[in-house]
């Protein structure tokens, strides 16, 4: 078992090494990209260390980009509900404004503070009181089956 522990820190350290010789050319061609994005080389990537600026862009991209199955203005405010529950000042001033950019309107942005306020309050009251995880799932199931009927019946 020990020398599974080792081998695997071995392994772990030597990934470690690899991952931080990300070439120059590599690195300056992620920041050429952000620069060309942005019109400047933005704080949020200059705090990142130089090897994995490419890695953090590309997952920028791949986070933002517009191949993403949820458009633009809902995922800023998919991203806004949760940076107001972390609470993060950073991320609620910058997920508001590209919301706002994608069209959001200020209710848009109000409601998905007060939805996500509604989901961790609901979680709290669930955690706290210990209710078992396999008896909301099959009153969850039940209250759908209960609404779906309902709606057939209009």
């Amino acid at each position: 078992m020990k020398n599974l522990f080792i081998t695997g820190l071995v392994l772990l350290f030597s990934l470690s090494i690899t991952a931080q010789t990300t070439d120059k050319a590599t690195i300056q061609k992620a920041k050429n990209e952000i620069i060309g994005t942005f019109g400047f080389y933005p704080t949020l990537f200059e705090i990142v260390p130089d090897y994995q600026v490419p890695g953090m862009w590309s997952y920028f991209i791949a986070t933002t980009g517009p191949q993403n199955a949820i458009p633009p203005k809902y995922r800023e405010l998919i991203n806004l509900a949760v940076a107001a529950q972390i609470p993060c000042d950073y991320c609620i001033y910058f997920h508001t404004e590209a919301a706002k950019g994608y069209g959001a309107t200020e209710d848009e942005v109000k409601e998905a503070i007060v939805t996500a306020s509604s989901t961790r309050a609901w979680s709290m009251i669930l955690q706290g009181n210990g209710v078992e995880l396999d008896q909301f799932k099959d009153e969850f199931k039940k209250m759908m089956t209960f609404m779906a009927k309902k709606a057939k019946k209009k």
